[in-house]
């Protein structure tokens, strides 16, 4: 794997409603663009401390999130990662590390950090159910923008491909896996 590739990484849980978003994007992301260069999309779910080699793997990573934060639902935000390192982001309980915890590991480790940041999006409802609230429904379009404009900010050509896999669809496919 080239270490100085771009890489977008979708974590949360699809079992819990609007917490899966960002897991969604990746996957509508992966189906439904070409990029150039090409881009490393990973469905990293809630595999925390199971991703630190991914961290280690890219100097570059757009990190795909629902942010618990006190705002309107569908609130859209862009942050570097190392202003939201030590807050517990993402962190799922003490039997979980999250993505951000394994940026603080390889700071602890004296390993290089990646040049990484989080796209989240406030959630409306975070529990037991698959698919999205109508409000993070609505606002899924935008919030792939926002990811596709942060790519083309880092000098990645991003381009529709002609047949394109519906929101709808990603969230049968996670519904019924083995249709």
């Amino acid at each position: 794997m080239n270490p100085s590739s771009l890489a977008v990484l979708g974590v949360g849980n699809i079992l819990e409603r609007d917490d899966g978003i960002a897991v969604y994007a990746a996957v509508f992301l992966q189906e439904n663009f070409i990029f150039d260069p090409p881009v490393t999309i990973v469905n990293g779910g809630v595999e925390g401390i199971n991703l630190l080699n991914f961290f280690t793997e890219h100097d570059r990573i757009l990190i795909l999130d629902a942010l618990d934060l006190d705002d309107t639902p569908g609130s859209i935000y862009h942050i570097p990662s190392h202003e939201l390192t030590g807050c517990g982001i993402n962190s799922g309980g003490a039997h979980e590390v999250g993505v951000l915890q394994c940026i603080d590991m390889l700071e602890l480790m004296g390993k290089p950090l990646p040049d990484s940041s989080v796209l989240g999006i406030v959630p409306e409802r975070v529990e037991v159910g698959i698919g999205l609230t109508a409000t993070l429904a609505a606002r899924f379009d935008d919030y792939v923008a926002t990811a596709v404009s942060a790519l083309q900010r880092e000098g990645i050509a991003v381009n529709k491909k002609p047949e394109t896999l519906l929101l709808e669809n990603i969230i049968e496919r996670f519904r019924n896996p083995l249709r």
